[in-house]
């Protein structure tokens, strides 16, 4: 054994991410969470992992070697005032990583305000697809691995770098701590309005982190996107490669789409021939993803056709875009979206492949962000390619979405009930419809009960 810490946190995927390293380093590991539930609770106890409800300072007794504070703790809370008050050793998630972890790694950092879980995992399986075996942690659970971090056993390491706040004390970007040799940058907009002002504001961030990167490292971004091309202009040491879902452009790595939902596509790009992959994915913005974790792979040795080979083989994450099941010929599926454009390019990704069946959307925009109002201006738009739109008014939000439903440029209505939600939508639903369930967060378990629901209304109509 190497010590004791205990997390305050320890369910949010990242902060459950650093308790399984930390327990495959060996230290004992316990922690606190408000919310301790599967699926995080289950694969955290499976590793030997005890955990604890609530913020209790006994919790914290006998002291632990270190604490290591989750960033949704804040000021006032009863373990935070104890550890402050009994000078506890403490630290953040992503120092504790840094220091323990990736310290002597080769890193391979994932950014940008869209699809860093899903490339972080296409990265991570192509790595592992070439016999590369990286330690990764990533804020979701890829399908190709069953849990969200691992120690590996290489000098590689892929880690979703996210440029939310650190904690209580650290208000830095958490990815300014992880110094990668290959960064990539997906895209760039604005969000987290709870803690950034504007768009500059995270742009100084990205900034900071690009200023850690090597001259011998490489940086692969999205081509022509001015708020990278801003950031990249404030100072660049690192040689680049863009990428673009196009052919025609000047990017390094390129797109040509082979089927109009992104399921084929051939990468051009590298030194070799152009590789097709065909795969069970759609949308361009998959399209996007899968061309940034090619170059960053190739940063590390591996060819564009064994990349291809393994996102031919990619299972995909845990809540994007994934098929829970189907009731009465209706498909469900369950998306992370929470951003105006999250919502709309997996919106055109699923309409593209729907067929002769609709596409209904239920959508709860419950991120901080979301609910102060930043984005109610882009947020009818985003839902152009759906059939039918369900909107969700969580409880607390300061605003409501009844004038959203009224700008929809497709039929949309407004619930704020569970219950009436899955009744409505059973009601309208029909076999041969596609349904994203759309939250970035459990959505009041609508997901079990609309399946169990379309189930059950089989041979009722």
């Amino acid at each position: 054994m190497t010590g004791h810490i205990h997390i305050l946190g320890i369910c949010g995927t990242f902060m459950g991410g650093i308790a399984l390293l930390a327990r495959e380093l060996g230290y004992r590991v316990t922690g606190s969470d408000a919310n301790v539930y599967p699926p995080m609770s289950t694969q955290l106890e499976a590793a030997g992992i005890e955990l604890m409800e609530g913020y209790d300072p006994g919790h914290l007794q006998p002291a632990p070697d270190c604490v290591v504070v989750g960033n949704a703790m804040s000021r006032g809370n009863p373990a935070v005032e104890y550890a402050l008050d009994t000078g506890l050793t403490y630290t953040s998630g992503p120092q504790w990583l840094a220091e323990h972890v990736l310290h002597g790694k080769w890193v391979l950092a994932v950014s940008g305000t869209h699809g860093k879980t899903t490339t972080s995992s296409m990265l991570a399986w192509i790595l592992e697809h070439a016999g590369m075996s990286p330690g990764f942690l990533i804020g979701g659970v890829p399908a190709d691995f069953g849990q969200s971090a691992r120690l590996g056993a290489s000098d590689f390491f892929i880690v979703e770098a996210d440029e939310y706040d650190t904690a209580f004390f650290d208000k830095r970007s958490k990815f300014v701590h992880y110094r990668p040799r290959t960064l990539a940058i997906n895209n760039l907009e604005f969000d987290h309005a709870d803690i950034f002002d504007d768009l500059e504001a995270i742009q100084r961030q990205f900034h900071h982190l690009v200023r850690c990167v090597p001259g011998q490292g490489l940086i692969v971004h999205r081509h022509a996107v001015s708020a990278i091309d801003q950031v990249l202009a404030m100072g660049c040491w690192t040689p680049r490669q863009s990428f673009a879902a196009a052919v025609g452009t000047d990017a390094d790595w390129q797109a040509e789409l082979l089927a109009a939902d992104g399921s084929a596509f051939r990468v051009h790009g590298g030194e070799a021939a152009p590789v097709a992959i065909h795969w069970n994915h759609c949308g361009q913005h998959n399209v996007e993803n899968a061309l940034t974790a090619v170059a960053a792979s190739h940063h590390v040795g591996v060819t564009a056709e064994t990349a291809a080979e393994a996102l031919t083989q990619f299972r995909g994450v845990k809540r994007r875009l994934e098929l829970l099941g189907t009731g009465n010929g209706v498909a469900v599926y369950d998306d992370f979206a929470h951003h105006p454009t999250a919502i709309a390019s997996t919106l055109a990704g699923l309409r593209a492949r729907a067929g002769a069946g609709r596409l209904l959307a239920l959508v709860e925009p419950r991120s901080n962000t979301m609910r102060m109002g930043e984005h109610r201006a882009q947020l009818a738009v985003a839902t152009t390619a759906a059939d039918r739109v369900y909107w969700f008014q969580p409880e607390g939000m300061d605003w409501s979405l009844e004038s959203v439903v009224a700008e929809s440029p497709v039929p949309a209505e407004l619930a704020a009930d569970i219950d009436d939600l899955v009744a409505r939508v059973v009601s309208d639903a029909r076999p041969g419809d596609q349904v994203v369930i759309m939250s970035n967060g459990s959505f009041g378990g609508i997901h079990r009960k609309l399946l169990a629901a379309l189930e059950a209304s089989r041979g009722g109509r």
